[in-house]
């Protein structure tokens, strides 16, 4: 017999869901003539609309916390040992992960970067054992690897060059790959003893991540000049509305990786893919490819079967609670 946590499957449906939403609109942003006059300065779009979105969306936390009657809390929660992981799992994740996520792009181009990223799960999948002892079935590793085959064979295209740029790149890759995998289980582990909620988690990564994007990654690679510029148009505003969603799926995200750990948390995740090419399709009148479909079916169909749980099997769900 075969059973679902209802709730945290459609939950991590719900993140990848928002995450897809959230894809959509920061290309539209990143498209437009903002952001198109700093082509000419290396990694410039890109950090630059990464630290305003996790700032908005950092606002946006504090908005929610303050509403909720929670936000000192939050602040205080800072100072806990849970605290400082949910911390490190945020600088890993965000500074740290989008930051060589960009460097990668950048040395080897976007299709291999998003294809090679896109294997992050996996080793989160191992670093969950190592560290939180969340098992996986074989049936649950043959959908996470379902999901990972048919992103990578999604994203791929082109031929891969020689050089050193290449080889600076998969290291660039590797580090990124590293910091996604690492987030969601530090983020496990940090909640699993409930004095961290995963709101009060969210707040902290979202708060942790915004502050040093501008206190380090932005003046050393961009300047804040530029953040002024951007300031001045109304991209900006469109930035604080993506936020809005981006928010809400890191909401869903927290939630599912405390409901069905990391791992599963992950693989669901990861169906933003799959949901953008069917919202592309469906609303935004995209180009309808056959393939790209399937393909969708596929990485849709292998998230769900990830967190198949046998009822003769220890509740591995719980393994983060």
């Amino acid at each position: 017999m075969e059973k679902f946590n209802a709730k945290g499957v459609a939950i991590g449906l719900g993140a990848g869901l928002t995450w897809a939403i959230d894809t959509i609109l920061i290309g539209y942003a990143l498209s437009s003539t903002t952001f198109l006059k700093f082509n000419d300065i290396l990694l410039a779009a890109p950090l630059l609309s990464t630290f305003l979105h996790d700032t908005f969306s950092s606002l946006w936390m504090m908005l929610l916390m303050a509403v909720r009657g929670e936000l000192g809390t939050a602040f205080r929660k800072l100072r806990t040992k849970s605290g400082w992981w949910v911390v490190v799992a945020a600088t890993l994740g965000g500074p740290v992960g989008m930051t060589f996520y960009v460097l990668s792009v950048q040395s080897i181009g976007p299709s291999f970067t998003a294809s090679i990223s896109s294997i992050f799960p996996a080793v989160g999948a191992l670093f969950a054992f190592l560290i939180l002892r969340d098992r996986l079935s074989l049936k649950n590793w043959l959908g996470l690897l379902t999901s990972i085959g048919f992103t990578i064979a999604l994203g791929y295209s082109g031929n891969l060059i020689t050089g050193t740029s290449v080889s600076i790149g998969l290291i660039f890759i590797i580090f990124c790959i590293f910091g996604w995998g690492m987030e969601s289980v530090i983020s496990a582990y940090g909640m699993k003893d409930d004095e961290v909620s995963p709101l009060q988690a969210l707040f902290i990564r979202q708060l942790t991540s915004a502050v040093i994007f501008a206190v380090i990654i932005i003046p050393i690679f961009v300047g804040h000049s530029l953040t002024v510029q951007v300031a001045t148009t109304k991209t900006f505003w469109f930035i604080a509305l993506i936020a809005m969603f981006g928010t809400l799926s890191y909401v869903f995200y927290y939630q599912a990786i405390k409901l069905i750990g990391p791992v599963r948390a992950m693989s669901l995740n990861i169906s933003y893919v799959a949901f953008a090419i069917f919202l592309d399709v469906l609303f935004l009148h995209g180009d309808f490819s056959l393939k790209n479909i399937v393909f969708a079916v596929f990485i849709m169909a292998g998230a769900v079967l990830t967190v198949v749980v046998d009822k003769k099997e220890p509740d591995l769900l719980s393994g983060v609670a």
